[in-house]
């Protein structure tokens, strides 16, 4: 086991940065800066953050198949087309809810777009409760709603076999799992599979590996954590050298490195001097396992 390292690859302060997603095609990890309302793209080759600005809080962004990327802004499915820097909308979602937001979202391994709405918060994970829900966009543009009554929906992630769909409702401080249906996308059966511990904090994004272990990024708790999902254990503890961690993912060319974001907003003046790094994004070496490639939008 090679020994881990911890490296600060983007330094851009992201007032909260989400939705980490390694872009094969242009070997680039793409994320997104929520309030900042950025889908940014960092190239390891040239080391530089290249940036789109959009017009409303920009949650996820996935790849599409037919070529550049598909996001969720305010409370829109779209289209992002990046040489354009072209928005084009598939859905409006929650327009009986102006106080919403989406929030993490992720493509299935069938090409839907998962994505979850949230209230705004007043400070962070400080919100109007049970606002959100959790919503799919299929391939043909059509929306189904799976259910509401959310805090902040959040990570999401689907077992090796096709048969488990993994979720995050932040608030509820735990891992939850679905018995999920491939062909039809329907999930049901849900049930919690870990609860975090206090100094673990908020759970918030999540990826799994190719051992079918899952990583979550802890909110406040400045580290990534590794679980089983059959067995409900924490099995490795990273810690990062900022407070505010919230998604991972896997990439480079064979998946085996980690990319964690992170977050700044509700920092004061003291709390950021203490990490300059919060809000950058983190590349994490020697973890000794891969991840899966990200599923692109069949839309």
């Amino acid at each position: 086991m090679s020994a881990i390292s911890i490296e600060c690859v983007a330094n851009q302060g992201c007032r909260i940065g989400e939705s980490p997603v390694w872009d094969e095609r242009e070997s680039a990890l793409l994320y997104v800066d929520i309030t900042g309302r950025r889908v940014c793209r960092w190239s390891p080759a040239t080391k530089q953050v290249q940036t789109i600005t959009v017009d409303a809080p920009v949650s996820s962004v996935a790849l599409r198949k037919s070529g550049d990327y598909v996001i969720t802004l305010g409370t829109r499915f779209a289209a992002l087309k990046w040489k354009e820097q072209l928005v084009t909308t598939f859905a409006h979602i929650d327009k009986d809810k102006p106080n919403n937001r989406f929030n993490d979202g992720k493509v299935d391994p069938a090409g839907r777009y998962f994505a979850g709405t949230m209230a705004e918060e007043v400070r962070p994970a400080v919100l109007e409760r049970h606002q959100g829900a959790l919503y799919t966009l299929s391939s043909d543009l059509s929306v189904v709603k799976h259910f509401d009554q959310v805090d902040i929906s959040n990570g999401l992630d689907w077992s090796l076999d096709h048969k488990t769909f993994f979720y995050i409702d932040s608030l509820s401080y735990s891992v939850d799992a679905f018995d999920y249906d491939l062909q039809t996308g329907k999930i049901g059966n849900r049930r919690s599979i870990y609860r975090l511990e206090k100094e673990e904090s908020i759970p918030d994004g999540m990826c799994i590996d190719t051992e079918g272990k899952l990583w979550v990024a802890c909110y406040d708790g400045g580290r990534v954590i590794r679980l089983d999902p059959e067995t409900g254990k924490r099995l490795q503890t990273v810690k990062l050298p900022v407070d505010k961690t919230t998604s991972c993912c896997f990439g480079g060319k064979d998946y085996s490195e980690m990319y964690v974001t992170s977050a700044s907003d509700g920092m004061d003046k003291e709390w950021r001097s203490r990490q300059p790094q919060a809000g950058g994004i983190f590349k994490i070496t020697g973890l000794g396992v891969k991840g899966v490639p990200p599923y692109p939008f069949a839309g």
